[in-house]
């Protein structure tokens, strides 16, 4: 609440309170528009004596009639303008916390909790304005109002008033609330449950359509369909009981109003003529007040919006530490101090108190069976994970997502090319490049010769996610791309998956040759470059289980020499 809404209503306090004043003048306009109807219907039965006893009333209906279609209309004005307002910062805001950790957030959550966060979750915040506090707060007041009137001329009646139209106030409300709570959360999670399932179908869209099992897809889906309307057909039930106990309850305080207001005449308090005056006045009354029961049904929902945006917000931000760049050098040492981690789903540690000490300029293979941690512990020395426990520190500064691109640059398995030129691809890196510098990277890169054939150069269309290059081309420009960076520490995650041998030797070989002067992680599958490599790491079960150059293991080590054997098919 505190990050979320409470900044946001103290902000734009003077745009609600004029959206407030508007709502009531245009209840008050209504509810005046009906009970000079009803005067003026009974004055006119009567034969008034003097034209001017009617004539005020009808200059009032039109005047009413016109100021109850105005305010509204700019109730709704200033309420979207405000409510557009806080959305568009809620979005800035969003995307400030999503951009600077997406690494980390998508190692936490699946796609469709991020598609539900941004599409669903900043979507509900709109009604908590628009149905719950502008209506609440527009309640409230006319319920004042309307009980302090009642008040000016009989005290017992008003009573009686703030008691029936308490019910509608707030009783009903509350029992919205306590009853609907489970559902609209339900409802809620049941809508995430289908962006998950939808992201991740379109996801894996060709696997499923190849494995012949698309109506187990679709069953699944459907499934998760049924209960969430099944839910929906609960809250609309529930909405019509209520609606029913509503106008039950109006129809009593209009009956009470009647009674109260004839007793009234028969005392000679009031005249005869403000009985219909008032009990049509109470009809518009009654109806504006009944949006206050759904103001208060779906808070749950709201909260749980909140909570799930807050909890993005509250993954550990790796903010720029100053004070850590100072004490990091122009090519710092990677320490790796008893690092541990755990993701939250197992109950095992992925890595279980890792220690090495990796040089600048070192060229350092990571291997290990799947599973073995080796992409975690890549994630880890990019900042975009933090260890449980342990430390991974450049020189004396602890790592952070915030040296990324800076001290630190990496080059995934399946790097994304933008349908866009080469040019602008690698100008991703960095917006600044001239053409002159990216000809050097692709230069560097060994793919220059390719590109000068194109008929347009470095400014050939790539097209979508660079359909039009082969698969070592792609990783090229990719490469490329990290090489723009010029950052001292490159982390190669398996960079040559899907290529063919000779085309992964000599990419791997380019890469490393672009590459003399900086330090390099390359985490592979097996042991194609090993000899290229100057220490090799092997993870086992979260631990280091060998580590050494390709010639000392060699000479060493049983384990390896087979794994070697096996690997170039000897």
């Amino acid at each position: 609440m505190k990050e979320w809404i409470t900044p946001y209503i103290i902000h734009y306090k003077g745009r609600i309170g004029l959206n407030v004043l508007f709502a009531v003048l245009g209840i008050a306009s209504g509810a005046m528009l009906l009970f000079v109807s009803g005067y003026l219907i009974s004055k006119t039965s009567l034969q008034p004596e003097n034209i001017m006893l009617v004539y005020v009333p009808i200059v009032a209906v039109r005047a009413f009639s016109i100021s109850q279609a105005v305010f509204p209309y700019l109730e709704k004005l200033v309420g979207h303008n405000v409510v557009l307002r806080i959305l568009s910062q809620y979005r800035d805001k969003l995307y400030d916390i999503i951009e600077p950790q997406a690494l980390a957030l998508s190692s936490r959550y699946q796609t469709g909790d991020i598609l539900g966060v941004v599409a669903d979750d900043i979507e509900k915040l709109q009604d908590l304005y628009i149905r719950t506090v502008f209506p609440a707060i527009t309640s409230i007041i006319v319920y004042t109002i309307i009980v302090v009137v009642f008040g000016v001329f009989d005290l017992a009646f008003m009573l009686l008033a703030l008691a029936l139209l308490g019910i509608i106030v707030f009783l009903v409300p509350l029992f919205s609330y306590f009853i609907l709570k489970r559902h609209h959360v339900r409802i809620k999670q049941k809508r995430e449950t289908l962006y998950q399932h939808m992201t991740d179908a379109l996801f894996g869209q060709l696997d499923w359509l190849l494995s012949g099992r698309t109506e187990q897809l679709f069953s699944h889906m459907h499934k998760d369909n049924v209960d969430l309307i099944d839910r929906q057909d609960r809250v609309h039930r529930w909405h019509h009981v209520r609606d029913v106990v509503l106008r039950f309850v109006s129809g009593i305080i209009i009956i009470a109003t009647m009674v109260w207001v004839d007793s009234q005449v028969n005392d000679g308090t009031m005249s005869a003529t403000v009985i219909a005056a008032f009990v049509l006045m109470m009809f518009s009354v009654t109806d504006a007040l009944l949006p206050a029961s759904d103001a208060a049904e779906e808070v749950p929902a709201y909260m749980d919006s909140v909570r799930r945006m807050s909890k993005l917000q509250d993954v550990e931000l790796n903010e720029q530490d100053a004070s850590g760049e100072e004490r990091m050098s122009d090519h710092p040492v990677i320490h790796l101090d008893q690092v541990r981690y755990r993701y939250h789903s197992d109950d095992t540690d992925v890595l279980q108190g890792v220690n090495a000490t990796i040089e600048p300029g070192q060229k350092i293979a990571l291997l290990g069976k799947s599973g073995s941690g080796k992409s975690t512990l890549l994630k880890l020395l990019a900042g975009v994970m933090r260890p449980d426990s342990g430390r991974v520190l450049l020189d004396q500064a602890e790592m952070r997502s915030s040296y990324l691109s800076k001290a630190v640059s990496v080059l995934n398995q399946q790097p994304h090319l933008f349908n866009t030129t080469i040019a602008g691809n690698i100008r991703i890196a960095r917006p600044d490049a001239t053409d002159e510098e990216i000809i050097d990277v692709l230069h560097r890169a060994q793919l220059m010769d390719m590109i000068e054939t194109l008929p347009h150069g470095i400014h050939t269309q790539m097209e979508e996610m660079g359909e039009r290059f082969s698969g070592g081309e792609k990783h090229r420009i990719a490469f490329a791309r990290i090489l723009m960076q010029d950052a001292p520490i490159m982390l190669l995650d398996e960079p040559t998956t899907g290529l063919d041998p000779l085309t992964e030797h000599k990419l791997l070989s380019t890469m490393l040759e672009a590459a003399s002067d900086k330090t390099v992680v390359l985490v592979t599958h097996h042991l194609a470059g090993a000899e290229m490599m100057d220490n090799i790491l092997f993870l086992e079960q979260g631990q280091i289980k060998l580590s050494g150059s390709h010639d000392a293991l060699l000479e060493s080590s049983n384990y390896y020499r087979a794994l070697y054997a096996m690997d170039r098919g000897m």
